[in-house]
This record gives C-alpha cells, structure tokens and sequence, in this order.
C-alpha cells in the first residue's frame, strides 16, 4: 500500500483528506511543514499532498527543502490550496510540484487525482501539464473578464466554486443525486463552473450596474444573450471537440437561472427538467448574491440568506438539494476554511 502524507494547518482538510484517501492508502497527517520533516527521518512517502499558506513555513517554502535534499528530492507533491490564481499555479509547477489541487476539494475528485497520478507514474507518464496549463490560463481570462463586467462581484467566482465543491461533496455522501453526479468528470464539471456568468461578458454595462429595477425590455436583453452565449459555447464544441468540460460549461450558463417551479428564465423549465449543475449554482448563486453588495441593496446576513432559500424552497430551489444546503450551510460562511 503505498503511503502518502497530507501536510496542512486546517483540522477540517486533514480530516476531509484522510476520509477520502484512508481506504486505498497508507495515511499521515500532518499539520504542518515541520511536523512533516520530523517525520521524513523515519518514513518516506510515495507521495505528499501540501498545503501552500501555512504559519511558519508555507508550502513553497518546504517543497524548496524538499528539492534542495538528495533524501527528499524526488518525493513527488502535489500542492494542496484555496489560492487557484494562475501565477500560484505557475510558481507551483515551477519548483518542481507534479500537480495543483484547488481546495475545498470534493472527496471523490482528490481520490480520482490522487489515484490518476499514481497510474500515470507506473506508466512513466507526465499528466498533460502544459495542456491543463493552458485550459485553466483561458477558462480563468475568461471568467475574470466576465466578473470585472460587473462593478460589484468582486470575488463572486472563487466563493460560487468554493461552495458548490461543498454542496456537492455533502450531496454525494447523503446519497442526493448522488448516481447522477458519480457519472460525472467531477474536475471538468466544477472547472467549467467558473464560467457560469461569462454571459456577463455581452450584457451592456448600463444594464448589468444598474441600480434600479431591470425593464421588461432589459430582461429580454439579458435573457437573449443567454441564449448568445450558448450558441457560442456550442460553436466552440463543434470546433474543438471538447464535449465534456465545455457542455457542463452550458449548462451552468443557461440553468442557473431556471427555477424549480417554472418560472425561470430563459426557458421556463422545471423541477427535474432543469439539469442538476444548474439546480445545484441556482442556490449557491444567489446564496452569494444576497450576501453580498449589488447595485440595488446593501450585503445582508449569512442568516438572512438562508432564511430566504427556506423560503424558497420547492419554489425556486430543488428542495432535496436545499435540505442538504440546511446541513452544510454553516460552511459557506468559513471563507478561510482551508486556506
């Protein structure tokens, strides 16, 4: 069995770690980087999963150590952080990490990544680095263009990823959709999540920041580019063949907006009819859009915004997938949750 040590400072992360990983590997955690070093004089690992900001020594500064010892030099790591910008990542694969996971991570998805990189080393072969490299460079220019459209959602990307991994890692180990959601490439689905308002991108300015309540004719606007933005994802899917990643991407676009009962937009669906990457980004949405600042209404409460998916629920939410919103919501408020 081979042995790998998860190295981080948050109590829920080790735990987490070892929950997914315990059954197929030999575990250690760790909560910090001289913890790992005292233990690297008695054990070596086949792998080390690490964590990048932590007090002390942070994670770059102890893959330098690593690298810098002929004993420890050709342990492989791969980083473990909540900082998903593409200048971390840049410096990660720069000294010497074999791969980046973004956390809070779904259970299922770090088996996968950690199970995919062992397969490959058996086989001698590097995981397509520069290919991902690259995906992620464009999804991210992409998605932040979309976000500095508009003047007040600052940060409204990270924390809607942030939240769906927890809302649909609670919903896998409650059993919710959870055959629908074990068919899916878990990665490529909560990747193309980043871009789930890149319509922002063709909505003009004076409607998308604008303070007053949308027109009848504004509404129409919004709803037409919707349907802009999906036929250019589908262009793009035609050209490039990329059916995965970019048809999940389709489906946040043009459901997150639909609502349970019908009377959503663009298309009106309802219930189940609604696809479930757009049931599950229809409550982190708007849990994120109420508790924060938007041109027409101050942030409210964590309490608030929960109160008002209770009130919602079976009317514009799922109501399976806001009961076990209820027993993670707590969750949403700890930002630096595992930083």
């Amino acid at each position: 069995m081979k042995t790998i040590f998860v190295v981080d400072d948050s109590n829920v992360c080790l735990f987490s770690a070892e929950k997914a990983l315990s059954e197929h590997y030999r575990i250690f955690t760790l909560p910090s980087a001289k913890g790992m070093f005292e233990l690297l004089e008695h054990v070596t690992p086949d792998l080390i999963l690490l964590d990048i900001v932590m007090p002390e020594m942070d994670g770059f500064e102890a893959l330098r150590l690593l690298k810098s010892n002929d004993g420890t030099a050709g342990i492989p790591v791969i980083f473990l952080t909540g900082k998903s910008d593409s200048s971390t990542e840049a410096l990660s694969f720069e000294l010497g990490a074999a791969d980046f996971i973004v956390k809070p991570f779904l259970r299922p998805l770090l088996l996968n990544r950690v199970t995919l990189y062992f397969v490959l080393e058996a086989l001698n072969l590097k995981p397509a680095e520069n290919l991902r490299r690259l995906k992620s460079s464009i999804v991210s220019v992409w998605a932040r263009a979309a976000e500095n459209c508009d003047n007040f959602a600052g940060g409204h990307i990270e924390r809607t990823i942030n939240h769906i991994r927890i809302l649909w890692d609670a919903m896998l180990e409650r059993g919710v959709y959870s055959d629908e959601i074990n068919k899916w490439n878990l990665e490529d689905v909560v990747f193309s999540a980043y871009l789930h308002d890149v319509c922002k991108i063709v909505v003009p300015d004076l409607i998308l920041n604008k303070a007053e309540s949308l027109t009848a004719e504004e509404f129409e606007t919004i709803k037409n580019h919707i349907d802009e933005c999906e036929n250019t994802i589908e262009s793009i899917i035609a050209e490039s063949g990329d059916a995965s990643f970019l048809h999940n991407a389709n489906l946040f676009v043009g459901c997150h907006h639909e609502r349970w009962d019908g009377t959503g937009y663009p298309r009106g669906l309802k219930g189940e009819e609604i696809p479930l990457q757009g049931r599950v980004m229809a409550i982190v949405d708007v849990y994120d859009a109420i508790v924060s600042e938007r041109p027409d209404k101050p942030a409210f409460t964590h309490e608030e915004a929960v109160a008002a998916i209770i009130e919602n629920k079976g009317r514009h939410f799922d109501p399976k997938i806001v009961d076990v919103f209820l027993e993670v919501s707590g969750m949403f408020m700890e930002v630096g949750l595992c930083p």
